[in-house]
């Protein structure tokens, strides 16, 4: 009997259906250009794409332009690939046109469809990103597709690892640029970190497309982009914490083993903020001040390296180093260290050297990364699934796109075994089964370790001939992937193989084609060789379908539906036969975490046998229903990391406009004047409050201030003697002294110079100032936690103690800016262009929990001149120079002391 929904869906069709009925008119409209477009000679066709650009400029919308400019995409892709778009592939391309996700079964030829808005919306010039998840598919897509674009007098460009900025920038300037995400998400965080325009590399972010939307947009966005390096030294910090524990009783903390956790109680509290206090460590009264933020965290970094990690059995001392050690395996995991400035706790327990921590220079998430662009839109196999998620964070409506030809693979039951033993017999007897008929086989398997289980299990059962993949050579990955299809092979793939490649039936022709042919010279033989090639694998694809299409066996389900659908969605490309199965047992994670006792004791009533496994439709709907309380869970915990991270994001925009905006202007000294003048209203109103009598002001502190903060030594004193004087009156004396001051300063340097000094000062405290904050944002995420003890918000609290941290860094922007120029002088050598910090940018594998760690500095050409060359007397041969290199004059000093100084107290 169908349910109320099911009934509906079947009558008015879902969403999706009505959406594309929508479209159909647009199908056919471009369908009735074809035959003049294919008519037109190679030019004129490439002639369509100015005359569509020139159409823009005098202000037609895009969107007037998608029947033309559709059609003309159409007939490039059959000159250039001898590939025609169907029509719901044009319909995939308006649902990607209108800023929405493409949901396209595997086969359907996503990567085609991208070409046709990409085109459409690349004629406004402004730039469009086609986003993949490795670099392998960012060059072949960019090279395989970029025939078609180019073919229409459009640029293409690719942004890969280890690019030049100048590589890059020409990249991002074409008309199409192929990247992966994390190349997009870090080319952003270093733009925001460079000190002049002409150094950054993008040039907006006007529209992109994203390939396997679910895997970048879900999967990877678990965990944000960061760029870091290294801190200052701050060993002495971490060795005075360390000195408070052992003075505690146990009465004076809590320790939580199973989730190794360790907080203070409150009269460990009160101990602690005494003996802070008589160490001077403590700012204001209590430990929980906002301003304390920082100590609270070192706190407790040092509570659970002395009380929950153990020497010899968490860690070792060896050479003087702190080295973890495995708690699984019990190796040492030499060059992996503790985070978030544990491991430097340990170290100061231990007594050794204390190795500085990484500090975070930058960081975003790919949720607020992509929702940078003025248009996003993505395209997957798999993403009905998640279509709350993608509305919620993204505004991303889910469009299913119908198949070309109606999907025939069949989908069975799943088949539930008692043990994992019985399971994996059961498993490999029907691989052997498939492969005496010839059928090919996909196994898809959830962790590389039990595909090599399953491997070795094959190799015992007599099957030799098989393909195991994972995710680590992408190219390679994808050749064995295409020819999965040939008539008994045997392919173990994790789920992360074979993305962004089809299993063809008989073996992918142009993959064959590639390898085979690569060394061969052009003429008869070579053409002989592809015939004989294309024949035998026609010949092939007839075997495979005689015995049933491709296979696919899951070893398991996974916590997302996605993933298995993914997996599922390999077998029945384009009308082909096949079929799947999912084998599972009571043993698997996703059956023991959903109360597989119960279901044990039920399948021994009922009599079940060894080796044998109960198929129902209702197990499968209580499996999927599992799995999506456990995605529903997943996204909850998504969305709440977001929302901390959306406050982060608010003040990030302000902290990256107001950086473009001070790079851009060529004058900043009506900013500059600006934040002196309220350091002075400052200084005025803490010496002399407001309605306070003259001998009530405190007069030398005023004076001390001025000369400490202004490089102002005037005579306060005086003037607060004279008959009626008010604050107004003294403010602005000391407002004019300081213009006067800078004035002459200005004179002395001239206006070039004095520019260039301003605006490299302000960007530079603002770096340093961001860099402190977020480290304190990210302590402050750490505790915050605990105020839902006391009945108060967690995400509230945030707000507003991040808020009062913003200003608070807003004010010391303002009072270190003013400080420094009221003391630079000029030294002798202007300063130097200044260079972004050295650093490391790194994304963890959402899977993992890895980090990848890789270079984030840009390559440049090497500008240090090498010692020998250098001339002590002639400054020309010197080069680039580190600030902290010994000068070359030969002074002894540093150079950032010597020759390189800019600023001087």
């Amino acid at each position: 009997m169908l349910g109320l929904g099911n009934l509906g869906r079947k009558v008015f069709g879902t969403s999706s259906d009505r959406r594309v009925k929508r479209y159909r008119p647009v199908v056919e409209a471009i369908n009735a250009l074809e035959g003049e477009v294919s008519g037109l000679s190679d030019e004129a066709l490439r002639a369509r794409t100015a005359d569509f650009k020139a159409r823009i400029a005098a202000g037609a919308a895009i969107d007037d332009l998608l029947v033309p400019a559709f059609a003309t995409v159409r007939e490039a892709a059959k000159r250039t690939l001898g590939q025609r778009h169907f029509d719901v592939q044009l319909v995939g391309g308006m649902v990607l046109n209108e800023g929405a996700i493409a949901e396209m079964k595997t086969g359907e030829g996503k990567t085609l469809v991208a070409t046709l808005p990409v085109y459409l919306n690349a004629l406004a010039g402004k730039g469009v990103h086609v986003v993949t998840v490795n670099d392998y598919l960012a060059r072949r897509d960019a090279e395989w597709m970029g025939q078609i674009y180019r073919f229409l007098g459009l640029s293409v460009g690719v942004i890969v690892h280890g690019l030049t900025p100048d590589e890059r920038r020409q990249a991002y300037q074409a008309d199409v640029t192929y990247g992966t995400n994390n190349e997009f998400g870090f080319d952003y965080l270093r733009d925001n970190m460079e000190y002049n325009l002409t150094s950054m590399v993008q040039r907006g972010h006007n529209f992109a497309i994203v390939d396997e939307v679910d895997s970048i947009l879900v999967d990877e966005a678990r965990t944000p982009l960061i760029i870091s390096g290294p801190t200052e030294d701050r060993s002495e910090l971490y060795v005075a914490i360390d000195a408070v524990i052992p003075k505690l009783a146990p009465e004076d903390y809590e320790i939580d083993e199973k989730v190794k956790s360790a907080t203070f109680t409150e009269d460990g509290t009160e101990k602690v903020e005494g003996l802070l206090t008589e160490m001077g460590l403590l700012r204001g009264e209590s430990l929980y001040d906002v301003e304390n933020v920082a100590i609270v965290h070192h706190l407790n970094n040092a509570l659970r390296a002395h009380k929950l990690f153990l020497r010899d059995r968490d860690y070792i001392v060896k050479n003087g180093q702190v080295v973890i050690i495995d708690e699984f395996t019990g190796r040492m995991m030499e060059g992996r260290r503790y985070s978030e400035g544990l491991h430097q706790a340990l170290e100061a327990k231990e007594k050794v050297k204390i190795q500085p921590e990484n500090q975070t220079l930058a960081s975003i998430t790919f949720q607020n990364y992509f929702r940078l662009y003025g248009k996003l839109a993505g395209m997957t196999g798999t993403a009905a699934t998640e279509a709350d998620e993608f509305m919620d964070i993204y505004g991303l409506d889910v469009v299913e796109i119908p198949t070309n030809v109606p999907v025939a693979r069949v989908d069975e039951d799943d088949a539930v075994y008692r043990t994992a033993e019985e399971k994996y017999a059961a498993i490999v007897d029907l691989i052997r089964e498939a492969r005496l008929r010839g059928q090919p086989v996909l196994v898809g398997t959830t962790s590389i370790e039990k595909s090599e289980l399953l491997a070795d299990r094959l190799r015992k059962s007599g099957v030799k001939e098989f393909e195991v993949l994972n995710a680590r050579h992408h190219e390679r990955e994808a050749f064995i992937v295409s020819q999965a299809g040939k008539p008994g092979a045997i392919t173990i793939a994790t789920n992360m193989a074979g993305r962004g490649t089809d299993i063809q039936l008989g073996g992918n022709i142009d993959m064959r084609l590639r390898e085979e042919l690569a060394e061969m010279a052009e003429g008869p033989e070579r053409k002989a060789r592809e015939e004989a090639i294309r024949a035998e694998v026609q010949e092939l694809k007839a075997k495979a379908l005689a015995a049933g299409g491709l296979m696919v066996i899951g070893t398991e389900r996974h916590e997302s539906r996605r993933i298995d659908n993914q997996l599922r969605g390999r077998s029945g490309r384009q009308g082909d036969p096949g079929r799947s199965q999912f084998f599972l047992s009571l043993q698997d994670d996703l059956m023991r975490i959903f109360g597989s006792d119960r279901m044990d004791g039920m399948l021994q009533k009922l009599g079940l046998k060894d080796g044998e496994a109960i198929v129902h439709p209702w197990i499968n709907k209580a499996l999927e229903r599992a799995q999506g309380k456990v995605e529903a869970h997943n996204f909850d915990i998504r969305k709440n990391l977001l929302k901390y991270d959306n406050v982060m994001n608010d003040q990030r925009k302000v902290v990256f406009e107001q950086r473009i905006e001070l790079m851009s202007g060529e004058n900043i000294a009506d900013t500059i004047r600006d934040m002196r003048h309220e350091v002075i209203e400052e200084i005025v109103a803490r010496h002399i409050p407001e309605r306070a009598y003259a001998e009530q002001w405190d007069i030398a502190g005023l004076r001390e201030a001025l000369r400490g903060q202004l490089n102002l030594d005037l005579p306060v004193e005086d003037w607060a003697k004279e008959e009626g004087i008010a604050d107004e009156e003294i403010r602005e004396r000391i407002t004019k002294e300081a213009d006067d001051m800078m004035a002459q300063k200005a004179a002395r340097f001239g206006p070039d110079l004095m520019r260039l000094v301003e605006k490299q000062m302000i960007l530079q405290t603002l770096d340093h100032l961001w860099r402190e904050h977020l480290g304190m944002l990210d302590h402050l995420r750490s505790v915050i936690g605990f105020r839902g003890y006391a009945q108060r918000d967690p995400l509230n609290e945030y707000k507003t103690e991040a808020f009062e941290l913003f200003q608070a860094m807003l004010a010391s922007l303002r009072r270190a800016v003013t400080g420094q120029m009221a003391h630079v002088e000029l030294a002798q050598r202007p300063p130097e262009e200044m260079q972004p910090p050295a650093m490391q940018a790194h994304h963890a594998d959402p899977l993992t929990g890895e980090g990848e760690f890789a270079e984030a500095g840009r390559e440049t050409p090497a500008r240090a001149a090498a010692a020998t060359d250098r001339n002590p007397k002639d400054p020309s041969t010197w080069g680039r120079i580190g600030r902290n290199e010994p000068c070359p004059c030969g002074s002894g000093k540093k150079f950032k002391q010597c020759h390189g100084q800019v600023v001087s107290a």
